[in-house]
């Protein structure tokens, strides 16, 4: 089985030396995705035996991602690991993610920080804000809602970047979204192709509540707004393949 890890940056500069050598210790194939960073991080990234692809502008989150996707599938790699070089996930779950991939009958792996919808074990102090905590705890219910089922066991975190993609699956999903609201398009079309999803235990950790998601999307309400119109726009897309009743009502009819 070949396994790739891949790693999203943007500015991380500061987080580089710190991630990347622990991510060593535990994959052999390693891509990261700089995203048009300006802050030295290409820089720091030439000191490694990594892959790198580089966005000549911040395209986004979701772009970055599907540059990994789309290098995995050339590559010929069959599953791919997406994860943050910011600190916030463990290198050392590398594994666990990898002896499931091994053992199949799954299509994504995705992380969970609250598994059974309580928190995961994380350092002591470890805690999201509490507007993420609440955007995820929304979000996470209406997609269990909206999809009716399709998503395994149902999710108890919808927004952990900490994921094992099996590449012959994300080959049959037509994912377009560059930025945030990317897991939206995610998990409605991972339901609407009928994948199986595992949810994984991992930490929580958060070395810095303050990151900014930039501009508008810092304003709590704006990027629950965000959210749920990515979700409905998608829904509606794979209204066909969902259950009936999927993709009906405002895609801000809650509070």
């Amino acid at each position: 089985m070949r396994f790739l890890v891949a790693i999203p940056v943007h500015n991380e500069a500061a987080h580089v030396h710190a991630v990347i050598p622990r991510v060593q210790e535990h994959a052999d194939d390693i891509l990261v995705v700089d995203d048009g960073s300006s802050d030295g991080t290409a820089a720091r990234l030439a000191g490694y035996d990594v892959r790198v692809i580089r966005h000549a502008v911040n395209r986004g989150y979701g772009a970055a991602l599907r540059s990994s996707f789309a290098f995995a599938a050339r590559e010929g790699y069959d599953w791919v690991l997406t994860m943050d070089c910011d600190g916030q996930h463990e290198p050392a779950s590398i594994p666990a993610f990898r002896s499931r991939a091994a053992i199949g009958g799954v299509d994504l792996i995705s992380g969970t920080r609250y598994p059974g919808g309580s928190a995961a074990a994380g350092r002591a102090g470890d805690e999201a804000p509490s507007d993420r905590r609440a955007i995820n705890r929304i979000i996470t219910a209406e997609l269990n809602e909206r999809l009716a089922g399709r998503l395994g066991a149902g999710l108890t975190d919808a927004f952990c970047g900490f994921k094992a993609h099996r590449v012959g699956a994300l080959g049959e999903l037509s994912l377009d979204e560059d930025g945030y609201a990317f897991p939206m398009q995610l998990w409605v079309q991972t339901a609407a192709a009928g994948h199986r999803v595992e949810e994984l235990p991992v930490a929580r950790i958060y070395n810095d509540p303050s990151r900014s998601f930039g501009g508008v999307l810092d304003d709590p309400e704006t990027r629950l707004e965000h959210y749920r119109r990515a979700m409905h726009r998608e829904l509606v897309k794979q209204a066909e393949r969902l259950p009936a009743g999927a993709a009906a009502g405002s895609s801000a009819r809650r509070r």
